[in-house]
């Protein structure tokens, strides 16, 4: 570490890439010293990273926002993070009465509400329509092809959207708007029964997020389908769960099981308490997907053939860890650090390290890794996934 620098008037430290063995040197040269500072453990990896593997890291801050009347969004896909293949995600924020057009995609969507109130809206294949108030910590699930609209409630809202295909793209969704911009007006009089100049102020181009005043009540706002409502809800109240407890935290897992209509994605929102740690552990069925919602942490991925990389991770973060690719996640701050794990399948499974050798014999643990009495007397072999 050297001085010499200053943020904001206020003299900083500067980070070196020199670790407490020795190795490395200073760098002296251009550089961003307050990313640095954001990522000691990529400036100054463990002695135990080693190899190549790629970036599995992104930030939300580090992309295009897309600014309209009445909310904004950015996203984060293959193109930004090449790695990210099975997932993709869209930070959305809506002001109050700004509404998320109505739409549909090729790909499911699943959400997850950070603060603010917002109201969803879908109809399904059987004319079966959704109306619901979605809070804090809830969830929405939209299988692909079924059209449904978000609108910002009286504080306006900011949710993480997550779709399950990598290269998706929010920007190119199929919206109400941009199909009657495109369709001649006597194509839309015939289908709607109207004459052609009903149309005349309809949009000349994708509205995709427009300000409208704050609707009414829920009950106010309700249109009885003859068809009934949809037998499977697209809303789940994610902290109203009981979440599993363990002395460093807690987790909540959601998948088919508790969220029936959830097919494609499954998720756990994991607490870590400071100096606590997501257990070595990975997923045998799935990419992981993360999204840091508090506090700052670093991860580590153990990706076999001698290889491992450690990334730091910060609040609007997102990381990835391929498939059964072992990996760790720290809590490196002095806040609570909340994180979602989101993965492209109908259920959550991990295997835990700890658990795994407590379930093997005893003599074949100790004999491969050389293991002490006293690593194999604290082995557990009920899962704590987080430590």
């Amino acid at each position: 570490m050297t001085k010499g620098s200053q943020h904001n008037g206020k003299p900083i430290t500067v980070p070196q890439p020199i670790r407490n063995d020795g190795a490395g040197g200073p760098d002296l040269g251009p550089r961003d010293v307050m990313r640095d500072l954001e990522n000691p453990d990529m400036l100054v990896p463990p002695a135990t990273d080693a190899g190549l593997l790629p970036n599995m890291k992104m930030s939300f801050s580090d992309t295009h926002m897309q600014l309209n009347h009445g909310g904004w969004s950015r996203e984060i896909t293959v193109r930004d993070l090449p790695i990210a293949t099975t997932l993709a995600g869209v930070n959305m924020s809506l002001t109050p009465g700004g509404v998320r057009e109505l739409h549909w995609h090729q790909q499911s969507e699943w959400a997850y509400m950070i603060w603010g109130t917002a109201r969803i809206t879908s109809v399904d294949q059987e004319g079966r329509n959704f109306i619901a108030d979605v809070g804090p910590g809830d969830l929405w699930f939209f299988p692909k092809g079924l059209p449904h609209s978000i609108q910002g409630l009286e504080e306006g809202c900011e949710f993480l959207l997550v779709f399950d295909d990598g290269s998706f793209s929010d920007l190119n969704t199929l919206s109400i708007s941009d199909w009657f911009a495109h369709t001649p007006a006597e194509v839309l009089s015939v289908n709607f029964g109207v004459s052609a100049s009903a149309f005349q102020s309809r949009p000349t181009e994708q509205v995709y997020i427009f300000q409208d005043q704050i609707p009414g009540s829920l009950a106010s706002q309700e249109v009885p389908s003859p068809y009934g409502t949809v037998p499977l809800s697209f809303k789940h109240r994610l902290l109203a769960q009981e979440p599993l407890i363990t002395p460093g935290g807690s987790v909540r897992i959601v998948d088919s099981t508790n969220f029936p209509i959830s097919t494609t994605v499954a998720a756990a929102l994991v607490e870590i308490k400071p100096g606590g740690m997501r257990e070595l552990h990975w997923h045998p069925n799935a990419d992981e997907w993360q999204y840091y919602l508090t506090g700052q942490g670093r991860m580590t991925v153990f990706g076999g053939n001698g290889t491992a990389r450690t990334f730091n991770y910060r609040a609007g973060d997102v990381g990835y860890v391929p498939v059964a690719m072992g990996h760790y996640v720290q809590n490196t701050g002095t806040e609570t650090l909340w994180f979602l794990e989101i993965f492209r399948s109908d259920r959550f499974e991990d295997i835990s390290l700890n658990q795994w050798m407590a379930l093997t014999p005893r003599e074949l643990v100790r004999e491969n890794l050389h293991a002490s009495s006293e690593l194999l007397n604290a082995l557990r072999k009920v899962k704590w996934p987080v430590v």
